[in-house]
């Protein structure tokens, strides 16, 4: 069975530093998903910088919004959420989040078997800066997995 282990970043280095453990502990990148506000964006801004037209539908990049976060993880892109603004989302779970109207980060969530109450709540620390991480791994992996997020600095460590 499948487990989703999912983590809070108050650093993107952090995320990143936690990102390249997973690999070289071979998980699986296509199974990461990365979320974390555009902080170089500033929604007010969007028109003007182009925002508006990058999405992950259409493959569009983000540059070096989050530094090497971008780098580690394929299908890195923008989008915006409605409540949180401009976010950066990458891995699988960006894809769910694409065209999200209603039920923003905790309505994506869902299908990735966390609970409405607990997406809400990793959608509010998301919206305060901190970086969201996701991995899908089997229920056999997901203690090595908890332990290599909280030894890479890890607020908030959460298997479902």
């Amino acid at each position: 069975m499948e487990r989703t282990v999912i983590a809070i970043f108050r650093e993107k280095n952090q995320a990143e530093s936690a990102i390249r453990s997973m690999k070289e502990n071979g998980f699986d990148d296509n199974e990461i998903s990365l979320l974390a506000r555009d902080e170089g964006s500033e929604t007010e801004d969007r028109e003007e910088s182009g925002f508006e037209n990058q999405n992950l539908a259409d493959g569009s990049s983000v540059g070096g919004v989050l530094g090497g976060l971008t780098g580690l993880l394929a299908g890195a892109g923008a989008l915006l959420i409605p409540g949180i603004g401009p976010v950066i989302a990458a891995g699988p779970l960006a894809g769910a989040l694409t065209g999200v109207i209603t039920g923003g980060v905790a309505g994506g969530l869902i299908d990735y078997g966390i609970p409405e109450e607990r997406g809400e709540h990793y959608e509010q620390r998301v919206k305060e800066g901190n970086v969201l991480l996701t991995i899908h791994v089997s229920e056999d992996m997901t203690r090595k997995a908890s332990k290599i997020l909280k030894r890479n600095g890890a607020q908030e460590v959460e298997t479902h």
